[in-house]
């Protein structure tokens, strides 16, 4: 079950994927699952709220200081919604799978995570700054706390 640990959750919106995604994505998942490292990417894998399948999708982890967290990029997309009913998933990293137990951080736990995190992360990295604007995502480092209300982040423990 999800931990919500308090109110103001990401408000439960669909942001615009870029059309390039939906082709890369399952190259991605082809190219992780053979073990081909794509840089921060890793394999989560969460059960369907509807259908009760395991549904596995690519995504960015941050890792920092032993704690890891994914964004959901592009707001409310399947993976998420799943990963909210379900607040179980398995990363999958190379040949290495945890299951892990899912929060969902609030909107204010968000921005911070986003200001004293991510921004110091991407610091002035063009590429990493460059690919946040190819995902549309570049409002997380011009304005963390609006970037809080439309992006989910779990925080897998």
């Amino acid at each position: 079950m999800i931990d919500f640990r308090g109110e103001n959750v990401v408000t439960q919106s669909r942001l615009q994927v870029p059309s390039f995604v939906p082709v890369f994505s399952p190259l991605a998942l082809r190219l992780i699952r053979m073990g081909v490292p794509l840089g921060p990417n890793a394999l989560l894998t969460v059960r369907g709220r509807k259908s009760g399948l395991m549904r596995t999708n690519p995504v960015a982890v941050v890792a920092r200081g032993g704690r890891r967290w994914v964004i959901g990029t592009f707001g409310d997309v399947n993976w998420v919604r799943n990963l909210r009913a379900s607040g179980e998933a398995v990363l999958t990293t190379g040949r290495r799978r945890d299951s892990l137990h899912a929060v969902e951080l609030t909107q204010a736990e968000a921005a911070d995570f986003f200001a004293n995190v991510v921004v110091p992360y991407v610091g002035n990295s063009a590429i990493k700054r460059w690919l946040l604007g190819l995902l549309g995502a570049s409002d997380i480092l011009r304005d963390p706390a609006g970037a809080a209300s439309s992006r989910p982040v779990f925080e897998l423990r």
